[in-house]
């Protein structure tokens, strides 16, 4: 038996893979609505139908497979020893598909956060959660704070008006 799939099965191997509603995605899906964030997903507007995006804080969460996205130095990714040079360039392509959306997204003036597989096993799962949420309200308090101009009085302003003036009004 050949170790090299055929393409007609390699699709049929591809078709079993979701890209929506993955079991990691929910993981931080549930964390989110319980902990009282509210977010869309896959909006179609924008560049790469970000996993999650929550409009309050301009943010779209994107939740990769390691294998998928090549996250280096992740146990969890490995090259394949069968097919390697298709495997190699898809994971490739992945990499610098989620660049360019970044890319995009930032000059739209979105934030972008990823949160990989690993990140959310057991162990770190709730860290990787509570580093989540802080950077959420960094973020929101980041943009959503007052801004103190830069210009500099010469004058001291009033805030009423002269006594004398207020004064020969009356009479």
């Amino acid at each position: 038996m050949s170790d090299i799939l055929t393409n007609a099965q390699r699709h049929t191997c591809m078709a079993a893979i979701h890209s929506k509603d993955t079991k990691p995605e929910m993981v931080v899906r549930r964390w989110l609505w319980e902990h009282g964030f509210r977010y869309r997903l896959n909006h179609p507007r924008l560049p790469g139908k970000p996993d999650i995006v929550m409009r309050k804080y301009r943010t779209c969460i994107f939740v990769n497979g390691c294998f998928w996205h090549g996250h280096e130095g992740c146990r969890y990714y490995t090259k394949p020893k069968t097919n390697t040079e298709f495997w190699v360039n898809k994971v490739k392509r992945n990499k610098e598909r989620d660049k360019t959306v970044k890319h995009q997204l930032s000059s739209m003036g979105w934030h972008s956060i990823t949160i990989w597989e690993c990140e959310l096993k057991p162990k770190v799962r709730e860290k990787t959660l509570e580093s989540l949420a802080f950077t959420l309200n960094k973020i929101f308090l980041q943009d959503h704070s007052v801004k103190q101009d830069d210009i500099l009085e010469t004058e001291p302003m009033m805030a009423v008006e002269e006594m004398e003036r207020y004064n020969n009004r009356r009479k």
